[in-house]
């Protein structure tokens, strides 16, 4: 099955490889017909070269344990998840798993001559020992000076001085079809390089909130990670990070940080070592057009906030059903925006948070905290899939109020009262929105609810086409619009 995956370690090599590969140029273009100076993708890859260095990491890891000793076999539907997550013990229950030590390569490149370096984060990460290899055949052990596993990047260290260097380009002046060269080490073939062009930016491809990631069609494999991908001034504008591929090689999908991004926490983790990131406290969903109706936008745009996290910096000043339209002056077309603009504002500083409320925008003020690790979920978008709502016979839905028995057969917490669908007509507007037998119906547009009649008056009073239902769903709350006709 076709996958995305970061771009994973190769396996150990061996000295025989790593000697018989040093040295060799690549070049490979895919568009042929491109009209390009003669000669300008030669003197862009002799000018940038010397600054794209191999990373050699080495890390303990658990001995692998070759297809045949699976305990589903080759070929079973558990084999790939094996490769990707790491194959179990073979041993007796409670035996020791064997480790050993074993060396990766990736790539990277220096962006200050006294010694600084950019490579990804799955490069370096849990490395007991990092190595940089220049194209030259020199070699440094380097330092670890901080990590951003949010954004798959690292900074890492050499003792050295005028090292040649890359600057890093304006991505988001990129555009769709302009020619890109990417440099790296894929399989341990040093010193490679592969052209294309931009095939997409700002993609998602639920690697984090925040990071839009370049597309590319440049070839990036196994070892590419952490290299630059450059555009035709010798400017990084990305550094390659992931694949989109069917058998673990390139198919002509891969994908790079682009280099804003790359700036702004490249720039945290020379100073400080760890990048920090604003902290808002709730936890969001995406605005559908039956959402949008349902709370008077004009269109879908926004972020809707699901639920308030308990002290924190939103906690006594947004509230559960606002739509966070603009963030600290910048507009916030959809729920996949707020994280980004969040995290990159200080924290400890006021911001002003633009909601819709009520059916009315109004400007509110509050002051940032700092986001921990443990903190993530609570800025991460929620589910944007087709959201719905529920209600009686209007609605295609049986409704009961939450009973002690419903309460202890759901599970649910006695801070939940609602009412709970328990049945659905296939065809009807409840259904046909998203909502699911077992869904607790906690609002209608605004107004809280506790028995099938509280739903059908607040429908009766509705004024709009549209109403806008809080539900609660395996314990998160959900916002759901349900067109009434």
């Amino acid at each position: 099955m076709t996958r995305h995956e970061i771009l994973p370690r190769p396996a150990p090599f061996t000295a025989a490889i790593t000697a018989a590969t040093a040295g060799v140029w690549m070049a490979w273009a895919p568009l042929a017909s491109a009209q390009t100076e003669p000669g300008l993708v030669a003197d862009l890859v002799e000018k940038t070269s010397p600054a794209v260095v191999t990373i050699l990491a080495t890390q303990e890891r658990e001995a692998q344990i070759s297809p045949e000793q699976w305990t589903f076999g080759p070929g079973s539907p558990f084999e790939e998840f094996f490769r990707r997550f790491g194959q179990p013990n073979s041993g007796e229950r409670g035996s020791p798993v064997p480790r050993s030590e074993g060396t990766s390569l990736g790539s990277g490149f220096v962006i200050e001559a006294d010694g600084y370096i950019v490579t990804n984060d799955h490069v370096v990460d849990e490395a007991t020992n990092v190595r940089v290899r220049f194209h030259d055949e020199s070699e440094f052990e380097a330092e670890v000076i901080g990590t951003d596993p949010q954004t798959d990047l690292a900074l890492i260290k050499i003792d050295a001085d005028d090292l040649p260097t890359l600057s890093l380009g304006d991505s988001d002046d990129m555009r769709v079809g302009e020619d890109v060269i990417a440099v790296g080490n894929p399989f341990g073939l040093g010193g490679t390089v592969t052209r294309g062009i931009i095939s997409a930016v700002s993609r998602d491809i639920n690697a984090g909130p925040y990071v839009d990631f370049i597309q590319t069609d440049a070839a990036i494999n196994r070892g590419n990670s952490g290299g630059p991908l450059l555009n035709l001034e010798g400017e990084v504008i990305g550094v390659n990070s992931a694949i989109y591929s069917p058998n673990g090689g390139s198919v002509g999908v891969g994908f790079a940080v682009p280099s804003n991004t790359v700036e702004y926490v490249v720039g945290q983790l020379r100073d400080a070592g760890v990048v920090e990131r604003g902290w808002l406290g709730v936890s969001i969903q995406g605005v559908t057009a039956d959402i949008a109706e349902a709370v008077g936008l004009d269109e879908a745009r926004g972020a809707l906030v699901a639920e308030v996290v308990a002290d924190s910096p939103a906690e006594d000043t947004l509230r559960i059903g606002d739509v966070i339209v603009g963030f600290n002056g910048a507009p916030v077309a959809s729920s996949r925006e707020l994280p980004k603009l969040v995290a990159a504002a200080a924290p400890d500083q006021d911001v002003e948070v633009e909601v819709l409320r009520d059916g009315r925008e109004q400007t509110l003020t509050l002051r940032l905290g700092r986001l921990d690790s443990e903190e993530l979920a609570a800025l991460t978008p929620g589910s944007d899939q087709k959201q719905s709502g529920t209600a009686s016979e209007r609605l295609g839905a049986t409704l009961s109020a939450v009973t002690p028995a419903a309460r202890e057969q759901l599970r649910l917490p006695n801070d939940i009262d609602g009412v709970v669908i328990t049945s659905l007509d296939g065809e009807g507007l409840a259904a046909e929105a998203g909502l699911r037998v077992g869904d607790i119906i906690l609002q209608v547009s605004g107004t809280d609810v506790r028995t099938p009649r509280d739903v059908d008056t607040a429908l009766q009073d509705l004024n709009a086409s549209a109403a806008l239902f809080q539900i609660s769903r395996d314990g998160t709350r959900l916002f759901v619009g349900v067109r009434m006709g």
